[in-house]
Order: structure tokens, then C-alpha cells, then sequence
């Protein structure tokens, strides 16, 4: 998968994240549909992904972790906020803890997912990240998160191989 374009747009609160896949739209969105593709693109290397429950229609619900190289575990919850297979899928995140809180007053976001086919064959994946405040989306920003999903969506090439990533 390539990456094509990161749009970072303070006004709209909102970073873009454009990427040409070789797969059609409806194996694109397999990526997402399917918890055990999920847990091998989703999260850097060295940070496995493991789903707990998956209920990909509006109003269910993802919750996941990722372990990191200590063994200290990241815990995230999505909330399906619009799902339309095979093209689109709309998503309220906040890392949590234990108890489902979020971390540390992190900034709720949304990512509404698109897949389109692509001119000439493939799909187009987008993923518009909106933040809820500037200030939050400059602490995301700062974390590095532009490379993090770089890195991200380079795993899934493999995944779209049927290879171990």
C-alpha cells in the first residue's frame, strides 16, 4: 500500500491520511471487518494488536490493546458510529484504561474511513481524523502520530498478501 497524501487542516481540526491499495473495495474493507486482519496491520511493529470484542454496525463497539516490547499494554475503545459496507465507516476513539475511562484527559477524535475504487483498478482508502480541539490535535500531532500511521499502513501490504507481517 502507498501512501499518497497527508492533509493536516487546524481549521477543520482534521489530519487525512490518502493511500492506493492493491485490492479491490470490498477486500479493502476485510482490513477492518475482520478482527484477525485488524490485529496484524493495526499498531506499530513490536506493539501487537489483540481485539477483545468486535461488533463492526452502528452503534457497536471495538475494544483492542497493544502490547509494547515491556509488556505495558495500551487499551483502546471504538465506538461504530456509521458503518456502510463496504465503502464507509465512521469511528469515535478514546484510549481508555482498565475501566474504560480516557487516559489522561487525551482528546476524543473520529475517523470516518472511505474506500473508493481507484482509476485504473485498486481501491483508495482515506481516513479523516477530526479532533475536538486544536490543542488537542497538536498534542496528537506532536506524538508523532503522521509517521506512526505511515508505518501502520505500510504493514498492510502483507496482510493483502495473505503474508505474515
Amino acid at each position: 500500500m502507498s501512501v499518497t497524501s497527508v492533509e493536516k487542516d487546524p481549521e477543520s481540526l482534521t489530519m487525512t491520511v490518502m493511500a492506493d491499495l492493491d485490492a479491490t473495495v470490498e477486500r479493502a474493507w476485510q482490513l477492518w471487518a475482520d478482527p484477525r486482519q485488524f490485529e496484524r496491520w493495526w499498531g506499530p511493529p513490536g506493539y501487537p494488536t489483540t481485539v477483545v470484542d468486535h461488533d463492526l454496525r452502528a452503534g457497536g463497539r471495538i475494544t483492542f490493546f497493544m502490547t509494547g516490547p515491556e509488556g505495558e499494554r495500551h487499551d483502546s475503545t471504538w465506538e461504530v458510529v456509521a458503518a456502510d459496507p463496504p465503502r464507509y465507516l465512521e469511528l469515535r476513539d478514546a484510549d481508555v484504561d482498565d475501566d474504560g475511562r480516557p487516559n489522561d484527559g487525551n482528546a476524543m477524535t473520529a475517523f470516518m474511513i472511505t474506500i473508493d475504487e481507484r482509476d485504473g483498478g485498486g481501491a483508495v482508502m482515506a481516513i479523516r481524523t477530526h479532533f475536538d480541539s486544536l490543542a488537542g490535535m497538536e498534542n496528537v500531532l506532536a506524538t508523532g502520530v503522521e509517521e506512526g500511521m505511515r508505518i501502520v499502513f505500510s504493514q498492510i501490504d502483507a496482510v493483502l498478501a495473505g503474508t505474515p507481517a
